[in-house]
């Protein structure tokens, strides 16, 4: 079991006041808001510095697969501190190279080489640079349903609002619509006119756009922030035919979706689909220190045998991080996380999930694998229409801002976006633990039920 001590930090006492007083914090008005001081946090759980516990299952960002402080996680990362805390990455390094190696053995087809990167967004950054170069072609397709990251290319590659407020970006970005058969954008009524449409539509787009100057096409191969879009059975391999019929390179984004999270190592692997480049970051080492990276397939590694790829990281491969992935990995293999997290998708989470359905009439629908689940929120199940408007602030808002209130109240504390309540606890989490969480959040949809008007 993970173990943790009380926290005694000097500095426990002052964090709220000087978090208000001197941190800038992401994707918020800074006054508008007020953080949670976490004193500790231990497998699925976290703690306040009043004393107050969740269940975590947002996973924070969605990257905490292996759950809070493991301790042979935490004592990988102390053993290597002792060791080497830094090098650059110029030199060779034992812990990279391994963590390279173990990750290529997990990867599909012949991605065997590995670019390290502080997080997801400087993979994505990276992978379309190497598809560029590899292909000399600049466009790049992505979905609006999407998010990619927060940087310069990654944030204009990102189809849902953050990118508004950072446009111009970065040019050469085409954006087509993905599957989503629950508010299809092709009228779609089954999987499988789903699957087509959204082909036929991704065909035309590049027919009109001229498929010889598009570099590659980006997609999350389950999308994650934007609504956990399970892709439909056929749409990966479609693409990647797409994909091979006009030389463009297949980016598969499986930073949130990778590890785990899908119940298995790479979201691909489900569909038995290779792309080009993989972007990875998160569940990787679970946070623990900052990492990320790109598989890369053995014909866009060949480009820069004898040509110097034109990109780089001060800690590209940092020997502290990276060992945390070898921990992690072997910790995941030891303990048969991915096993764990594909059983609780289908008997436990699944399961529950379709229960509530039937019991709140604001579900409008359920979906997800593994650990990685929405509750798309309605008030009106005939007529789809969200229970909150897209992209909604302020008062528009507060029937989303109630439910997040009663789930906290309940003592679990889910991820939300829009209309959405997604279930992403830790893959390591227990049955028991899962259906206590879930009962809060089946609890806490009273609320929602109350803006029902369908």
């Amino acid at each position: 079991m993970p173990t943790t001590q009380t926290n005694t930090s000097p500095y426990l006492a002052t964090a709220h006041a000087n978090d208000r007083k001197h941190v800038f914090h992401s994707w918020s008005a800074q006054g508008l808001i007020d953080p949670v001081v976490i004193a500790k946090a231990l497998g699925s759980r976290m703690w306040d510095d009043k004393g107050n516990t969740w269940l975590d299952f947002s996973s924070q960002l969605v990257n905490v697969n292996i759950g809070h402080q493991h301790p042979k996680l935490v004592a990988a990362i102390q053993e290597q501190a002792g060791k080497l805390c830094t090098i650059a990455p110029s030199f060779a390094n034992d812990m990279r190279s391994e963590a390279a190696r173990l990750i290529c053995e997990l990867a599909p087809g012949d991605l065997d080489m590995v670019f390290f990167t502080n997080g997801g967004t400087e993979a994505v950054e990276n992978a379309v640079r190497m598809a560029r170069a590899h292909t000399g072609r600049h466009k790049v397709m992505s979905a609006y349903r999407s998010y990619h990251g927060a940087t310069g290319t990654s944030i204009t590659l990102t189809g849902d609002p953050r990118r508004w407020a950072n446009e111009p970006g970065t040019p050469g970005v085409l954006k087509f619509w993905g599957p989503y058969l629950y508010r299809s954008a092709f009228y779609s009524s089954t999987p499988a006119e789903e699957c087509e449409r959204a082909l036929e539509h991704l065909a035309n787009v590049l027919m009109v756009e001229g498929p010889h100057t598009v570099a590659a096409i980006i997609l999350e191969s389950v999308v994650g922030t934007n609504g956990i879009l399970v892709p439909p059975d056929g749409y990966l391999a479609g693409v990647r035919a797409l994909c091979d019929k006009h030389g463009i390179m297949m980016i598969c984004d499986e930073v949130m979706a990778g590890f785990g999270r899908c119940g298995e190592w790479f979201a691909v692997n489900k569909w038995n689909v290779t792309p080009d480049l993989i972007t990875f970051a998160k569940g990787a080492n679970s946070g623990y220190l900052p990492v990320g990276g790109v598989v890369i397939s053995r014909k866009i590694a060949e480009t820069f045998r004898e040509k110097s790829f034109q990109g780089g990281l001060t800690y590209s491969g940092h020997p502290l991080a990276t060992s945390s992935i070898v921990a992690s990995i072997n910790i995941f293999k030891e303990e048969k996380i991915i096993e764990h997290a594909r059983h609780l998708g289908a008997d436990v989470i699944g399961p529950a999930l379709a229960k509530i359905m039937d019991k709140h009439p604001a579900v409008g629908e359920v979906r997800g694998l593994g650990v990685f689940w929405c509750i798309e929120l309605v008030k009106d199940r005939a007529t789809r229409e969200p229970l909150v408007p897209f992209n909604a602030a302020g008062p528009a808002a507060k029937p989303m801002m109630e439910l997040m209130g009663a789930c906290k109240a309940g003592g679990v504390w889910p991820f939300a976006h829009f209309n959405r309540l997604q279930v992403t606890p830790p893959c390591t989490t227990s049955d028991a633990e899962v259906l206590e969480g879930l009962a809060a959040i089946d609890k806490a949809l009273d609320v929602a039920d109350k803006h029902y008007t369908g």
